[in-house]
């Protein structure tokens, strides 16, 4: 499969991939609001004790997608606060308790079968949140059908959860998910991803795989961001009017097989903490509303520190402060150093310690090196100079400044034409951009505002149709009316 553009963003700071135990904390802040879930329906109320598993809230917006309780203690919440804090935490027992397997899940009808009872289970227990559609990125419907599925193995973003980190040791359990993953389809393909390499675990997965005539192994250069769902999700010629198409990456079919197998709920969730000031990068397994502030001093992080959720290109700065708890769709922390300082002449700087797209710094003569990237702008943002890199590096085949240009001039209508909905937002344009334009927000707001004009547009002629409507049928009562 050829793709286009890409770029390897390479940071120090990379996790290794070693899996550690995050040691449980005293008390644990779920976020009621994250970048996927808006966890609405809050089931508990101040005071209760809930057990491990049970159901805190729910997402009344994304078919009730539930908010489960990591484990079992004391619910404090105050309704004005973004947060359900659990306290008085119980001790993981040594095996969690699975779900009766034979009892009848509510709202599914006895028809449905089993596969509704594994689909509703797959909802009921955590695992339907790792799923997402390759082109809106939204949650698919769980009792709804697909085109195809896409598993991806890669993650190529500095930094969040490497599939090579998780698979250790897990490769049957793996193996397992797909199964169940397949008995839930009727004909449709699943499309494995892995990276182009030669290694151990890749070469033990392809082995593994090798009876599996369902799955269609598809290999990738290991290059940003090839891994994108919707950049896959084109080359391998899955269209958007042809339905959804679920996509979800090693953590995701490791729930399935949680959930499935052993009906246990998937609480536990494993994320890379990396980044240039970060003392000991690895991989942690850690419970969603983990204090962030606890994760930070344990990842040796002092002050002056940006802690972003997700990788360096697309993640969301985070604020440390005393109640903020891990995301439950988390899948990485990244670390960077707040640039306080100004560099003196730093306009004269030969770049030698810095990466950039241009070949106009020192470090084209080093080769390959991983940057000490910090907050820092170094300069200042200036006009577009159509450089044309935003346009190389972008996987999806459009025109990043060109769309630009269209937005400064306020020519939506063109911008539409430059299909800024193709854009993936991958954030590499924002990234090689020499003039620090920031192209990746520009086009999400932009998609933003075309959205909402065309649901306007389409109310607007629907609220038209109906009085058209009526208006005949009044003019058609009256005729009626006069005839008599």
């Amino acid at each position: 499969m050829t793709l286009r553009g890409g770029y390897d963003v390479i940071l120090a700071g990379r996790p290794d991939k070693t899996l550690s135990p995050m040691p449980d904390p005293d008390v644990l802040y779920l976020p009621l609001k994250s970048r996927r879930f808006h966890f609405a329906d809050v089931r508990v109320k101040d005071g209760d004790a809930v057990g491990q598993g049970d159901t805190l809230a729910t997402d009344p917006a994304n078919f009730s997608v539930p908010l489960l309780a990591p484990r079992a203690g004391k619910v404090v919440y105050d309704p004005s606060a973004p947060c359900i804090t659990l306290a008085d935490l119980a001790k993981a027992p040594a095996k969690a308790k699975p779900a009766d397997a034979a009892a009848q899940p509510p709202h599914v009808a006895p028809e449905m079968g089993d596969g509704g009872r594994n689909h509703y289970r797959l909802l009921s227990l955590g695992a339907w949140e790792y799923f997402c559609d390759a082109y809106t990125g939204a949650l698919p419907d769980p009792f709804g059908a697909c085109q195809a599925v896409i598993v991806s193995t890669v993650a190529l973003e500095p930094f969040v959860a490497r599939g090579d980190a998780q698979l250790g040791g897990r490769l049957l359990n793996f193996t397992r998910g797909l199964e169940h993953l397949q008995s839930l389809l009727e004909y449709q393909p699943i499309y494995l991803v892995m990276p182009d390499i030669h290694s151990q675990l890749a070469t033990q997965v392809r082995e593994q795989l090798r009876g599996y005539a369902w799955v269609r192994l598809v290999q990738i250069p290991p290059k940003y961001p090839f891994d994108n769902f919707s950049v896959l999700a084109r080359h391998l010629g899955l269209k958007p009017a042809a339905g959804p198409v679920w996509c979800l990456r090693t953590e995701g079919v490791l729930a399935v097989d949680q959930a499935l197998t052993g009906g246990k709920p998937c609480l536990a969730r494993i994320v890379a903490i990396g980044g240039p000031p970060v003392s000991s990068p690895r991989h942690y397994e850690v419970l969603p509303g983990h204090p962030l502030a606890d994760i930070a001093a344990r990842a040796g992080l002092g002050s002056n520190i940006r802690l972003l959720d997700g990788g360096a290109l697309t993640g969301k700065k985070v604020e440390l402060s005393d109640t903020s708890g891990l995301d439950p769709a988390c899948r990485g922390l990244t670390a960077l150093t707040e640039q306080t300082d100004r560099e003196f002449l730093g306009f004269v700087r030969p770049g030698a310690d810095r990466r950039s797209y241009a070949a106009c710094f020192l470090s084209t003569l080093r080769g390959k090196f991983s940057e000490k990237l910090t907050t820092g702008m170094r300069g200042e943002p200036r006009p577009c100079i159509g450089c044309n890199f935003c346009a190389e590096v972008c996987p999806a085949g459009i025109l990043p400044y060109l769309i630009h240009k269209y937005l400064y001039a306020d020519q939506i209508d063109e911008v539409v034409q430059a299909r800024v909905d193709l854009c993936v937002e991958c954030g590499l344009c924002s990234f090689v951009c020499p003039c620090k334009i920031e192209l990746m927000q520009q086009f999400i707001d932009a998609k933003a505002v075309i959205a909402k004009e065309k649901a306007e547009a389409e109310a607007a002629a629907a609220k038209a149709a109906a009085a058209e409507e009526a208006a005949r049928e009044a003019a058609a009562a009256a005729a009626a009316q006069e005839s008599r």
